[in-house]
């Protein structure tokens, strides 16, 4: 079981992760839509699911100010938002590597069902972190997003499949 301490450590980090991956997936459906890999129905989903990121990104930065707020555990917001910052550069370095020189709108789709689904598993993780806490709104904020994560993770599989099937 970890210490208190280490709770806060591993919220802190976790906080800085799922921000910086919200925030890499408004970059990453720009990017993807300038380099028109993303067509109609799929652009227009993508486009929901971006817009979806930045409402997740402001209920993640409301939950990260509470727990700053909060006295017994004064959450330290300079070390989320390097976490925050890490995870976006990390995110980016990782759709340049798995699109490479010439992607199509399938590789593209299937990179933003890696994405999600990297998605999922944070919010997974940050749910039972945050169950470590007396803070009934932050867990009800993190499991709340993770439904929509799940159902943007089948949306882009759908997304993914009805491209190489039609």
């Amino acid at each position: 079981m970890p210490s208190k301490k280490e709770n806060i450590e591993n919220l802190q980090k976790k906080l800085g992760e799922v921000l910086g991956l919200e925030r890499a997936a408004q970059k990453a459906v720009d990017e993807l839509i300038a380099m028109k890999l993303l067509k109609s129905d799929s652009k227009n989903e993508a486009k929901e699911i971006q817009d979806e990121a930045s409402t997740h990104e402001e209920k993640i930065q409301e939950v990260v100010n509470a727990f700053s707020e909060d006295k017994n555990i004064k959450l330290d917001t300079a070390k989320v938002e390097e976490s925050a910052k890490e995870t976006e550069e990390k995110a980016n370095k990782i759709m340049k590597t798995y699109l490479g020189e010439n992607p199509d709108a399938s590789e593209a789709l299937e990179f933003l069902c890696l994405a999600e689904g990297g998605e999922v598993s944070h919010y997974e993780v940050l749910q039972a972190i945050c169950e470590n806490f007396d803070n009934k709104k932050a867990l009800t904020t993190v499991k709340s997003i993770l439904k929509e994560e799940q159902k943007h993770l089948t949306q882009c599989i759908e997304m993914a499949k009805s491209v190489v099937s039609s």
